[in-house]
């Protein structure tokens, strides 16, 4: 068995820790896309809102979760060690290996079966847990999806709850 990721809370609390961290690399991404991307400072205004910024922190935070990858005996045998767990199991049962992220502050653990594309699975994965447990959890949105990890409506305000300044659009002045 296999761990990969860096974001594994026990606690709710501590998700929204993990969460908030983000928020700050979420703002740095989008605003050196932008300047990569040569907006001028009112294409930025326009374009990049706080949907956008929430949206990348979305993804950020879903993309560090830890997952386990092992075989369909690892997961079951992790599932018997666990068996208060609520088992969301996406895929074929019947493959050779299974990746999952427990999360203990919802009794949940979320897994997803592959046979060869362990990338896309490992993936497809994070995006279902942030969408399924952790969006409502953090962002009190009661609409899962199962394969998207942004698109949340937020003020208008980015990740840190800042309004975007004209130095966040690379400099331009």
């Amino acid at each position: 068995m296999e761990a990969h990721g860096t974001i594994s809370p026990d606690t709710l609390a501590a998700a929204e820790d993990a969460f908030d961290r983000v928020g700050p690399t979420a703002q740095v991404v989008v605003r050196e896309t932008a300047k990569a991307m040569e907006f001028d400072r009112e294409e930025y205004r326009e374009r990049v809102t706080g949907d956008v910024v929430e949206t990348v922190r979305n993804a950020l935070f879903a993309e560090s979760l830890t997952v386990f990858v092992g075989s369909r005996t690892e997961f079951d045998d992790w599932c018997r060690d666990h068996s208060s767990f609520e088992v969301v199991e996406l895929g074929n049962p019947a493959v050779d290996h299974v990746a999952w992220h427990p999360i203990p502050f919802a009794e949940t653990v979320v897994a997803t079966t592959f046979q060869n594309e362990r990338d896309a699975a490992l993936s497809t994965l994070r995006r279902n847990a942030f969408g399924r447990v952790y969006r409502d959890a953090l962002l009190g949105d009661d609409e899962p999806t199962d394969t998207d990890a942004g698109g949340e409506e937020t003020t208008g305000t980015d990740a840190g709850g800042v309004e975007p300044t004209d130095s966040d659009a690379g400099g331009v002045d």
